[in-house]
């Protein structure tokens, strides 16, 4: 060992419950990081959908093959500014709780089993991950806000999957539907569907998170009150006003599926749009440590985020900027 580092069909619908029993509609999802995937046949794919669905691929649509380490030309400034929140925030969000990694020699790690590369060993990555939540977290945001952001942190340490509700400004689905619940449009809002509980507030939601789903302490970068509150809206400077306003799209029938964790500046390109467009997405979080990393290089037979898989299409895709591009061709309203 050289080293050993340590940081610590249409929508099926159904209420939801909320501090205030009021009618109302959400996406019903079941999925859990536990559940089974069947490997395709290759990296990427377009796998086939019901001739009933709506939408379909953009004409002569192919998916890129991944690259490593490589930006389009066209969207180094965006990578770039998403980058700056790795400065201000130290890398919140970027290593799973009980991150722990160690050097190890090549052969110790079997060639089926995801590790990075470097300088010709092999890391080993552990964590230490609280009780897992059958169904996914169901969160209400958007992204350019910095209480939103706080929340997505620890989503990212807990390694949680979420089901985003994006709710842009002037958005017409979600924003309405979080004042039908719980009394007022405020942001973030969180619905657990495993125990029923629903709140506002980060600051409790993050407690909450960690008490359900961790080892009950909260982060040092989260915990400091107003100086984590100003150093959130910091990490957005680079890509202020992105993620926060609508824009007509077509709201599909399925949540898309996004292999991603917040600290990615890839990652983070997406997820304006998808909040942008008022897209549902479900998170599969898989920041430095987590197991779903092993579960997507079985699933892709490669590890790289962002990776999009979606059901309404069947296309399955990696590329930052193609999935972009994708995603524009195929939601946004003309």
């Amino acid at each position: 060992m050289a080293g050993v580092v340590n940081i610590s069909q249409p929508p099926l619908f159904r209420p939801l419950p909320g501090r205030r029993k009021l009618p109302h509609t959400s996406f019903s999802v079941k999925a859990t990081s536990e559940t089974p995937l069947t490997p395709p046949s290759s990296t990427t794919s377009t796998k086939e959908v019901p001739q009933s669905t709506p939408f379909a691929a953009p004409p002569n649509f192919k998916s890129p093959e991944p690259k490593r380490f490589s930006v389009r030309p066209d969207k180094a400034f965006d990578i770039l500014g998403a980058s700056l929140s790795l400065v201000f925030r130290l890398g919140t969000g970027v290593f799973v709780s009980g991150y722990s990694a160690s050097f190890v020699a090549k052969d110790e790690i079997p060639p089926d089993q995801y590790a990075l590369d470097v300088a010709g060993f092999k890391v080993k990555e552990t964590s230490k991950l609280g009780p897992r939540p059958e169904k996914p977290i169901e969160i209400y945001e958007f992204e350019s806000c910095p209480f939103c952001r706080k929340v997505r942190e620890i989503v990212s340490v807990l390694d949680l999957d979420v089901l985003y509700y994006p709710c842009p400004r002037n958005g017409p689905n979600f924003r309405p539907k979080v004042a039908q619940m719980g009394g007022k449009q405020q942001f973030p809002y969180m619905v657990d569907p495993n125990t029923g509980v629903s709140m506002y507030e980060s600051d409790e939601i993050i407690k909450y998170l960690v008490g359900k789903y961790g080892d009950g302490s909260v982060p040092f970068m989260l915990s400091l009150g107003l100086l984590t509150t100003l150093t959130e809206g910091f990490a957005m400077i680079g890509r202020m006003g992105k993620g926060s306003s609508y824009t007509p799209a077509k709201l599909p029938p399925k949540p898309l599926e996004v292999w991603a964790y917040e600290g990615s500046p890839f990652c983070k390109v997406v997820r304006e749009l998808l909040v942008e467009l008022e897209l549902p997405h479900i998170i599969r979080s898989c920041a430095r440590g987590s197991p779903k990393r092993q579960i997507l290089y079985q699933k892709a037979n490669h590890f790289q985020v962002p990776y999009l898989d979606d059901p309404n299409t069947g296309v399955q895709m990696f590329e930052s900027a193609e999935i972009v591009d994708y995603i524009r061709a195929t939601y946004v309203q003309r």
